[in-house]
């Protein structure tokens, strides 16, 4: 297939000239700020990793019970986009960094178009080689692309000069290099997109719908590379996740193109105000995703530095509060169990998506089950909510590969629903036995891939709930204290990284002598 580019002359000499007058008049809102490198404390490896995956455990409703009209996947983007400000776009691309980061960089302006669920998006990418190979092209997983006409690239720069050498197919975007970048040297990519939102099906958070926009997975990002195996950018499935994701830092601004709306926005940072816009900073994170709707209210607390707001819809304030207080509590816990929560904030977002989602301090709970709360901790609400919250350590702080060993986040999660419990309610510990795992009498094995079980209920079975059963037989086997002595260790030494089931066994071996060969040879593949 030959390489193919979507620009075009006058608009590459449009560019160049804009970027000129831009450049002349100083604008550099693009280039992060020299404190935005100098901050960032060194990562603990140079490949870190895991990516967002569902978490559900009751079977999926009709899509016809749903309030939300049938998703189409063919949006149609708005005639026009409403005048741009020269702040926000078309900026001159950002110069080579003098010192190489240690992790990658993201700078993103966005220009939101709430009304009609459209983004107008500057992105520059600092991507330094971390790995011993020299690199002759770049792949970026672009996932609105997996949506007709969600994402348009209208221009593409690297380290400053015009390019149109790249393909872009489906959700994967290769750009091929002037030259290769060789270990320990950075490349600066610069790239102007659109995003027109899709409709916002019953299975899928990204798009929008009658109440909020959702934009996660939503820029282009570099997929982690293996040196010697190639970039890990695998094929969706229609269970689990199929991103994988280094730990990066995030400079983003977001402008409303309208900004008399009402709009609150629900983000991965704390806001700054900027200006017009809004700002946010986040550091070795695996994703920066955001929220906006006119109809949120919101609730706010705090654990020690950490805020934590929960937004919801009208008629949803108990539920809202409740799971508020809940996340709280469990932020605490899992502190105390496993390492000091690695972000300034939580933010939780009921949306129409079935389930819970999770991106590291934001995630997704569905409606129905802020609907179906009964003002107890016995129910899907409290205990998928710090399931999701669980996911800022163990997707967040220590990544894996989600598409390959998704038991190393899922499994712990689960299971770290069952310390909160223990902790917080332990009259409750039976009832969540029964009510989240004995109830489904699960099978299967704890470490299947997502290609392995090609449907909800297997899938989960295996990963999620008999990956439980196993952490339970481990912990009463070794004993209380050589259990959570590993995890502390396992979160330690895995945080910033991307973990495997070498690194899990590896660590555990160093905390217990005991004999676990049967354990493996019941839960885990011959």
């Amino acid at each position: 297939m030959p390489r193919t580019s979507s620009l075009t002359l006058p608009f590459l000499l449009l560019a160049v000239l804009v970027w000129t007058l831009a450049g002349c008049a100083g604008l550099d809102l693009l280039a992060p700020s020299p404190a935005f490198f100098t901050a960032i404390p060194p990562t603990v490896t140079p490949n870190p990793n895991p990516s967002p995956t569902p978490t559900p455990f009751q079977p999926l409703a009709d899509a016809s019970a749903t309030e939300i009209p049938p998703a189409t996947l063919t949006p149609v983007p708005p005639p026009t986009l409403p005048p741009t400000p020269t702040s926000a776009l078309s900026l001159p691309p950002t110069p080579i960094p003098v010192s190489v980061p240690t992790r990658p960089q993201y700078v993103l302006s966005v220009l939101l178009d709430y009304t009609n669920h459209s983004l107008s998006v500057d992105e520059t990418i600092i991507y330094p080689n971390l790995s011993a190979d020299s690199l002759s092209s770049i792949v970026l997983a672009v996932e609105p692309n997996r949506w007709m006409g969600a994402f348009q690239l209208g221009s593409l720069a690297i380290n400053g000069q015009v390019s149109a050498d790249y393909l872009l197919s489906g959700q994967r975007l290769e750009i091929f290099l002037p030259q290769p970048l060789v270990p320990g040297a950075a490349v600066v990519l610069n790239m102007h997109f659109e995003i027109y939102l899709p409709w916002m099906s019953f299975s899928q958070i990204f798009g929008f719908n009658i109440a909020q926009v959702n934009l996660v997975d939503w820029y282009p990002f570099v997929a982690p590379y293996l040196s010697g195996q190639g970039w890990l950018l695998h094929e969706p499935r229609p269970v689990g996740e199929h991103l994988v994701y280094d730990g990066a830092d995030f400079e983003v601004t977001i402008q409303l193109a309208d900004p008399t709306l009402p709009v609150t926005i629900a983000a991965s940072a704390p806001v700054e105000p900027n200006g017009a816009g809004m700002r946010y900073t986040l550091s070795n994170a695996r994703a920066f995703v955001f929220s906006a709707s006119t109809r949120y209210l919101t609730s706010t607390t705090t654990v020690g530095p950490v805020v934590v707001t929960s937004y919801y819809f009208a008629g949803h304030d108990a539920p809202g509060q409740a799971i508020l207080q809940a996340v709280a509590a469990a932020i605490s816990v899992y502190s105390d169990r496993y390492a000091p929560y690695p972000y300034a904030s939580m933010s939780i977002v009921e949306t129409y998506y079935p389930d819970g989602m999770e991106y590291g301090s934001l995630f997704f709970l569905n409606k129905d089950f802020y609907r179906d709360y009964d003002g107890t901790a016995r129910n899907n609400l409290i205990t998928i909510g710090v399931h999701e919250a669980a996911h800022a350590w163990w997707f967040g702080l220590v990544g894996n590969d989600q598409a390959l060993e998704p038991w190393l986040d899922e499994a712990l999660c689960i299971y770290s629903e069952r310390i909160f419990y223990e902790t917080t309610y332990p009259n409750l510990v039976s009832w969540w036995w029964n009510f989240r795992v004995y109830g489904f009498q699960p099978t299967g094995w704890v470490d299947a891939s997502i290609y392995d079980l090609g449907s909800f209920r297997p899938y989960t079975n295996a990963v999620y709930l008999r990956g439980a059963l196993f952490l339970e037989a481990l912990r009463v086997r070794i004993g209380d204290e050589a259990f959570f002595a590993f995890l502390r260790d396992y979160a330690a030494q895995m945080a910033g990284r991307r973990a495997t089931a070498g690194d899990f066994w590896a660590i555990l071996a160093l905390h217990t002598s005991a004999d676990i060969s049967d354990l493996r040879q019941a839960y885990f593949k011959p």
